[in-house]
């Protein structure tokens, strides 16, 4: 296929790469143009504005928030006055359910589709395409995007037709990878507290009823205080919190335990962990338990 790739960020560029691995023609834009080079060498097309992306039959967003794919999508040169007709919007963002609703009547009024596919994985699941891709929108689309989706991810979950359940999905998700984050730090707290070694602490954990990725690889990071190079920053984090708690304000669900994750991101950010792995609230709980180091 023909596919734009718009945002080559820690998960945009192995994405974009792995497309490429298969064979798709694709043409990249990214607002440093420095981060693209990688890509041409491999035989990418750079694209100068967002608009030159948008010529083919697909084109991938993957932007690090509302305002930047508002931007993006809506601006001049963007991807809705772009983007030819019948051709795919195709959203891996993080983003707003209301946003997502936005987009999707907008690219119906400019006779476009448009699937939301925020995906799951850091980026080295991302460079593995390992990722897991959470997709909704029209079935037609989807199967058009199935191939791309195939490329970059290990399995696609398909949420229906409206592209804001997707959205929704991954908001959830996030949440519940924060809470996890939250919960080891208290519990790694706890047993260290106790004189207990966190390292084996963690085996434990990991080999017996928790063994699922997110206690591996975030347990890892807590016990090894491994916060940077981030493989997701802080502020993202705190941005995902604050969308999920739109959602449950506009849904009129309360969501107690994310007010709280809420406020430990505004604590890392306010002690200067703007470049720090989101994980590094785990920091938060040591210092409440009074543990050094």
């Amino acid at each position: 296929m023909k596919v734009g790739f718009i945002g080559l960020g820690n998960m945009g560029q192995p994405m974009a790469a792995n497309l490429l691995k298969a064979g798709h023609e694709l043409t990249v834009y990214n607002r440093t143009a420095a981060k693209a080079q990688s890509l041409v060498d491999q035989g990418a097309r750079l694209a100068k504005t967002p608009a030159d992306a948008c010529k083919g039959d697909a084109v991938f967003t993957m932007l690090a928030d509302d305002g930047a794919l508002e931007k993006v999508a809506f601006g001049e040169s963007g991807v809705l006055s772009s983007l030819n007709k019948g051709a795919i919007h195709i959203s891996a963002s993080t983003i707003s359910v209301g946003l997502s609703e936005k987009l999707t009547g907008e690219h119906t009024r400019y006779g476009q589709q448009f699937v939301s596919a925020p995906v799951f994985g850091r980026p080295e699941a991302a460079a593995a395409a390992k990722l897991f891709v959470v997709a909704a929108g029209q079935g037609a689309a989807i199967d058009k995007c199935a191939p791309l989706f195939e490329v970059i991810g290990q399995k696609t979950f398909h949420f229906g037709e409206n592209p804001r359940s997707a959205n929704l999905v991954k908001l959830s998700g996030n949440f519940l990878i924060a809470s996890t984050i939250e919960s080891l730090s208290e519990a790694m707290a706890l047993v260290a507290k106790g004189g207990l070694d966190q390292r084996e602490y963690l085996d434990f954990l990991t080999s017996t009823l928790f063994a699922a990725p997110v206690y591996k690889t975030y347990g890892g990071l807590i016990v090894e205080k491994k916060y940077q190079p981030a493989g997701f920053v802080a502020p993202l984090g705190l941005k995902d919190v604050r969308l999920a708690l739109a959602a449950g304000e506009e849904l009129r669900v309360p969501l107690p335990l994310a007010s709280l994750i809420r406020d430990r991101f505004l604590r890392l950010l306010a002690e200067g962990g703007e470049e720090l792995d989101w994980s590094a609230i785990s920091r938060f709980a040591a210092k409440d338990a009074g543990l050094r180091g």
